[in-house]
């Protein structure tokens, strides 16, 4: 069986209100449990910006006001080998940030067991990933001006 990383879009979402800025974090339960962006592989014939707008819409049922699409990609490995996904080793992923008209959140019960908004600087404590981290640190200083 070939092995392969699965094309994928990462989406660190905000909303502002006023001066303030907070981040959208998912509490993951499909794969392994922790705090995350919304996240998703790239559908064939989609583009990475169909995908990014499909997976905010899938995994939280909030509108898009300003998508932005970064020059950020990134590459990880899987912990382990999912059932599901017997011949994927990891992802590859592009960074886009979606500032979120504030609204009723409708999380994919499949995929996270709740949300919350965070700071910055919570948001930085409560990420598991390394690769995450770096995502929200870079679209941190582009938000923030």
């Amino acid at each position: 069986m070939r092995k392969f990383f699965r094309k994928a879009v990462c989406i660190v979402v905000y909303k502002k209100d006023k001066d303030k800025i907070e981040y959208l974090l998912l509490k993951r339960s499909k794969h392994w449990v922790g705090w995350e962006f919304p996240k998703g592989g790239i559908d064939e014939g989609e583009t990475k910006k169909e995908a990014a707008i499909r997976e905010v819409c899938e995994e939280t049922g909030l509108e898009i006001r300003k998508l932005n699409s970064h020059s950020m990609k990134g590459k990880y490995l899987y912990p382990k080998v999912f059932k599901d996904r017997p011949d994927i080793i990891g992802q590859t992923y592009k960074l886009f940030s979606a500032e979120v008209i504030d609204g009723k959140i409708k999380i994919d019960k499949k995929e996270s067991s709740g949300y919350k908004w965070f700071s910055f600087k919570e948001a930085i404590k409560k990420l598991t990933w390394p690769d995450q981290k770096k995502c929200l640190k870079y679209v941190n200083k582009k938000v923030v001006k």
